[in-house]
């Protein structure tokens, strides 16, 4: 099942959060203190609008970047 066609009412949840990079070929954060959480979600598409609404506000700092976790991947790795 693709991320943007999950089943209603099931729980899948997503952190949103950011940072100033030391290389933008990598994900090394400039400062781990300075991270910007910006929030858990409880799907993809909540997430993701969260995301897009964060990067597109940081689009003259070409270090920062932002990034969705699929936290429900990491709380249950078996699942289909």
């Amino acid at each position: 099942m693709s991320e943007h066609a999950e089943q209603p009412g099931k729980q899948l949840l997503h952190l949103v959060f950011g940072g100033e990079l030391t290389d933008l070929g990598k994900a090394d954060f400039r400062d781990l203190s300075k991270l910007d959480i910006v929030g858990i979600y409880p799907n993809y598409a909540t997430a993701y609008t969260a995301w897009k609404a964060k990067a597109q506000g940081t689009v003259d700092n070409a270090q920062m970047r932002y990034f969705v976790v699929h936290l429900h991947r990491l709380l249950d790795p078996d699942a289909a």
